[in-house]
């Protein structure tokens, strides 16, 4: 894999649609690899992720995102764009679209701009099987998802790519189609291992070494921190977990404390309070900070995703996309 691609001096933009970069074949394993790459350079020093900025309605109707990143591996800079509208409706009348675009930071010569949904829908959940093989606690052996959306349905995938010892997989969700989609991903993933679909929810969490919430803000599940197991560990992507799984416990990371308090209120006490992070995702994978310091703890940690993540996969896509001669070069700068 090069650092940067060959554009031939071209200062015409490549973009990838939706259907060029669902074609793409990509596995688990590297889409884990990429990530967790983009992680420790951003540790090192040599990456840069400044804060997102937020446009968000009095009404609440919609919300918007932008979010600039250096990666310094690959030499690469990009900005994603980020708009959402309808969060008040149900989720087949939303209106959603996500962009990114890269330039080589070495040519100087833009890269591509591309569709941003499968790459977020895949880092989301590479990132959540990172923070549980760094988190869970030892010998953990059973894990609940929590919705069956975008995030819930390769949920449980990026986990045994990680935690092979899993013997136990649950989900909760109340949409049959995403239940099915569930299933679909496990059997082109892992064929053979079974998902069980778990109408109980108190009792499930009770069960799982390691809980991911990632349903959408509408869902009736809200696991209680009383819920879990002593040494659970807890995992907020979207919704369905309550605030006092943060607040009472033992140790808090975040891949972003700073991201965290902006996109974390709803986790917020009745004082509006977030509890201080003990430590941030990049810097325990560097071995700069600790992630769990007891097997015994609860902990709680939240996945606002990085963007230097969706550049480096962003590239990687990119470079297999183009590889293969997919995009449609558009010269808008001429």
């Amino acid at each position: 894999m090069t650092d940067h691609l060959d554009l031939a001096d071209d200062t015409s933009l490549s973009v990838l649609s939706t259907s060029d970069i669902a074609g793409i074949d990509i596995t688990p394993t590297d889409v884990v690899d990429v990530v967790e790459q983009a992680y420790r350079t951003l540790a090192a020093g040599r990456s840069a992720n400044p804060r997102k900025l937020t446009v968000k309605p009095e009404d609440g109707h919609s919300v918007s995102y932008a979010m600039l990143g250096r990666d310094g591996v690959r030499n690469v800079v990009a900005i994603k764009t980020s708009y959402k509208h309808g969060l008040h409706e149900d989720r087949d009348k939303q209106h959603y679209y996500t962009s990114l675009t890269l330039y080589d930071d070495v040519t100087g010569l833009p890269v591509a701009m591309m569709d941003c949904g499968r790459i977020g829908s895949l880092r989301t959940p590479a990132v959540s099987a990172l923070l549980a093989r760094e988190l869970a606690a030892p010998g953990s052996r059973s894990a609940l998802v929590i919705g069956t959306g975008t995030q819930g349905r390769l949920a449980l995938p990026f986990l045994l790519t990680t935690l092979p010892g899993l013997e136990r997989l649950m989900v909760f969700g109340t949409h049959p189609d995403g239940i099915r989609a569930v299933h679909e991903q496990m059997d082109a993933h892992f064929p053979g291992r079974e998902v069980e679909v778990v109408t109980d929810l108190r009792a499930a969490a009770g069960a799982a070494d390691v809980v991911v919430a990632t349903a959408g803000p509408r869902t009736p599940a809200n696991v209680e921190a009383d819920w879990l197991r002593p040494a659970a560990l807890s995992i907020l992507v979207g919704h369905g977990i309550a605030p006092s799984t943060l607040h009472r416990a033992d140790r808090v990371v975040a891949t972003s404390a700073a991201q965290m308090r902006v996109t974390g209120t709803d986790m917020a006490d009745d004082d509006g309070r977030l509890p201080d992070v003990d430590a941030e995702f990049p810097e325990v994978l560097a071995g700069r900070a600790a992630g769990r310091t007891d097997d015994g703890q609860r902990v709680f940690a939240y996945n606002s995703g990085l963007v230097v993540t969706d550049i480096a996969l962003g590239h990687r896509f990119a470079q297999l996309a183009l590889a293969q001669g997919l995009g449609t070069r558009v010269p808008l700068w001429r």
